[in-house]
């Protein structure tokens, strides 16, 4: 199994469960990013996500993603996944919560930590 997350808010997620797909902000213009990697998820919430709260981080596996998923340069010359199309929840196999410390920045969850 090869995991994916992504940084969501959990208001999107819940509504996710309801409608048994979840479609990223992004998905009509690009796809939406995705995170492979614990640095990835650190740079996209500290560069995207600064001091919001009620964010969660969706824990994928990407054997179960039914749309297309494509690894593309980022700003950081990385190759992040990309999801073309909406994301079937019931390949989401972990939801955790995902809070910025004190200083406004965020650090990765231990249970996102032990996944790698």
């Amino acid at each position: 199994m090869n995991t994916i997350l992504h940084i969501t808010k959990s208001e999107q997620w819940e509504q996710a469960k309801i409608l048994g797909t979840y479609r990223g902000d992004t998905l009509d213009l690009e796809g939406f990013i995705h995170c492979s990697t614990a640095a990835q998820v650190i740079w996209v919430a500290n560069r995207f996500f600064t001091n919001q709260k009620g964010l969660v981080i969706l824990c994928i596996d990407s054997d179960r993603v039914k749309a297309e998923i494509r690894y593309e340069a980022a700003e950081v010359g990385e190759l992040f996944p990309h999801i073309y199309g909406e994301l079937n929840i019931d390949a989401v196999f972990q939801v955790v919560d995902f809070e910025a410390g004190e200083d406004g920045l965020f650090q990765l969850p231990q249970e996102v930590i032990n996944l790698e």
